[in-house]
């Protein structure tokens, strides 16, 4: 299938860009990043017309498309270096995906819906996108690919996964929305083998972190 990116959309995400600016999301390499991923192309064609305003949608299966912003300021809070292996929970649309990709960034992507994984893998391929993407449960991470130096979770977790910040490096950090009814957006840092710092960002509305694999 031909996907398309044009003029148009181009100067749509310029728009964007500029409206995301004024949001204070300051990092320019997130910026640039936002400016060059074709967002329509990771949305159901109902709302293709809509996908560069800064809200979320769905995408099927229960999840959704998170809004610029959001993928933004995630981004922006892990402080993204090029080269640094970092380790996605929950691919999802592989929009986020394709921001950090953009970056330069050596990418674990992990998604435990298997509908969405197939989707958004084939078309993250079909753009050119060389991350490494698995479908498993989040909450385990990836073990085998450990230590990452960042750890970014795009769902909402009412605990903190043990498991996930064993797998950070020291000196590593993952951005997690965390909560249940009520969220919050925190940034951990993993200061050495047993002790992490915490800070609250800002609050946040998420689809939740579940656990399992759906529709290998």
């Amino acid at each position: 299938m031909m996907r398309k990116d044009s003029f148009r959309h181009i100067g749509m995400r310029a728009r964007l860009v500029e409206e995301l600016r004024r949001k204070r999301i300051t990092d320019e390499r997130v910026l640039e990043a936002i400016g060059r991923v074709p967002r329509h192309l990771f949305l159901e064609s109902s709302f293709i017309k809509f996908a560069y305003q800064d809200k979320a949608f769905p995408i099927g299966a229960g999840q959704t498309i998170s809004q610029p912003y959001t993928v933004a300021l995630q981004s922006q809070l892990l402080e993204v270096k090029a080269g640094e292996k970092i380790l996605e929970v929950g691919t999802g649309s592989g929009y986020q995906a394709a921001v950090l990709l953009e970056m330069g960034v050596k990418l674990f992507s992990i998604e435990r819906q298997g509908e969405l994984y197939q989707r958004s893998v084939r078309l993250l391929r079909e753009l050119g996108y060389q991350g490494r993407f698995y479908l498993g449960d989040g909450y385990e991470g990836l073990p085998a690919q450990a230590p990452f130096d960042k750890i970014i979770i795009t769902a909402g977790a009412p605990i903190i996964p043990r498991n996930l910040l064993m797998q950070l490096k020291v000196g590593g950090m993952m951005v997690i929305p965390f909560g249940d009814t009520k969220q919050v957006l925190m940034r951990i840092i993993r200061i050495n083998e047993d002790e992490f710092e915490q800070e609250e960002i800002e609050e946040c509305a998420f689809v939740p972190m579940l656990n399992g694999v759906v529709g290998k």
